[in-house]
């Protein structure tokens, strides 16, 4: 288990900067038991990124591993099928990444019109301005 999640952050470090050779690195793994191994560790890793995001996208993140998992079980003892399943565990994994950089910005953009809210309250501007949109 140890080295299938090794080569689980082997193949996500190599998907985001050498594709070709993370799915090199796929071909490589001959034997069932080790891709197996490899994709729980995918798994793992798709879920703790999931567990980050917003209610909506965590429900959905949810649902495409479900699929994955149906999809590794119609391909349980053919390696060349455990392999098309890594390659989108792997997507998925970048996907969940993507949506938690996406989430993060629109926390910090809220976070940043609060602070400036804030600071026009504190100094009258803002009571002002609502003043004058409700007379």
């Amino acid at each position: 288990m140890a080295e299938g999640a090794r080569r689980a952050d082997e193949f996500l470090s190599l998907l985001g900067t050498d594709e070709p050779a993370a799915l090199a690195l796929l071909d490589g793994v001959a034997e069932v038991r080790e891709l197996v191994f490899l994709g729980a560790g995918l798994t793992a890793v798709a879920r703790a990124e999931a567990r980050s995001l917003p209610p909506a996208q965590r429900a959905q993140a949810n649902t495409r591993q479900l699929r994955l998992g149906q999809l590794r079980d119609a391909h349980r003892s053919d390696p060349e099928g455990l392999r098309s399943w890594l390659r989108q565990a792997g997507e998925e994994i970048v996907l969940l990444r993507s949506l938690r950089e996406i989430a993060d910005r629109v926390v910090a953009a809220d976070q940043a019109w609060a602070g400036a809210r804030a600071a026009a309250e504190a100094n009258g501007t803002a009571a002002a301005s609502d003043a004058a949109t409700t007379a």
